[in-house]
């Protein structure tokens, strides 16, 4: 169980960037000069999107599951939520080029994943222990009255009614040989956009049906970047975006838009 009354961080959407990962994490002063977490019983939790658009998915990935390891030997955490990217790479590591039926897609889920950011290299260098990883993580989050999520969709209802559930949900799809649950399992953690214009005062908007659903009272997503999907320069891209009134906190700093990654407090 967590400490509540430990630091608490949030980043989101990595894609790739070992490099500019480490240093957001030294110059929070989570990690030490040579990369070692040196935050002691803090907690980090990444929302997903390790893998694609950047140059070393699964080199992500390595650091991730090596800093948890050694923030646990600390008394520290750090927990990682399942990314539509992940989701991608799988079906392509999964199913191949081979023909699904409803994707409009040459190639299949590996062309889909390809189009959408893939790197050849990632796929390559994919390893046993790296896809057990991948599928052993969950898709929602309730830390210290924030619900962390990855995509900014009210679809994760569509897999539960609880924490719980959406997660065993989410888990036994990951285990499936079937390609056409995997294609909607795809369409529904890359949805997006479903809280923005989300009003506090109609008790069935979106964000008041998921905080009232799976708990929390703040929301917190990656997945639509600040740089694109909030029309936010990439070089003024500094801090999470707060919206829906303050009830959603934004953190894609669109690191691969030319943004970065926004390691952001919680608590």
């Amino acid at each position: 169980m967590e400490n509540s009354n430990t630091p608490l961080y949030v980043a989101a959407d990595i894609h790739g960037h070992r490099a500019e990962f480490l240093q957001v994490l030294r110059d929070g002063g989570l990690v030490d000069s040579a990369g070692r977490w040196s935050a002691g019983d803090a907690r980090l939790w990444l929302l997903g999107d390790y893998v694609d658009r950047g140059p070393d998915g699964t080199g992500v990935i390595d650091e991730v599951r090596r800093l948890a390891d050694e923030a646990a030997a600390a008394g520290g955490r750090i927990g990682a939520l399942l990314g539509n990217h992940e989701v991608q790479l799988l079906a392509a590591h999964r199913f191949g080029d081979t023909s699904v039926e409803g994707l409009e897609q040459e190639g299949g889920f590996h062309g889909g994943w390809a189009r959408f950011g893939g790197r050849e290299d990632d796929l390559r260098r994919l390893t046993a222990d790296h896809v057990a990883w991948m599928t052993s993580l969950p898709a929602v989050a309730l830390v210290d009255g924030h619900l962390l999520i990855h995509s900014d969709t009210a679809r994760y209802l569509e897999f539960g009614s609880t924490i719980e559930d959406v997660n065993t949900t989410v888990s036994d799809l990951l285990k499936s040989s079937d390609a056409t649950l995997w294609l909607e399992f795809c369409h529904r953690m890359s949805d997006r956009g479903a809280f923005r214009d989300a009003e506090p005062q109609h008790v069935d908007d979106p964000v008041s049906v998921m905080l009232r659903t799976l708990g929390g009272d703040v929301l917190v997503h990656g997945h639509s970047t600040l740089t694109k999907h909030f029309d936010i320069a990439p070089g003024d891209v500094r801090d999470a975006l707060r919206y829906a009134a303050d009830r959603v906190l934004a953190i894609d700093g669109g690191v691969y838009e030319g943004g970065r990654i926004l390691l952001t407090r919680l608590s």
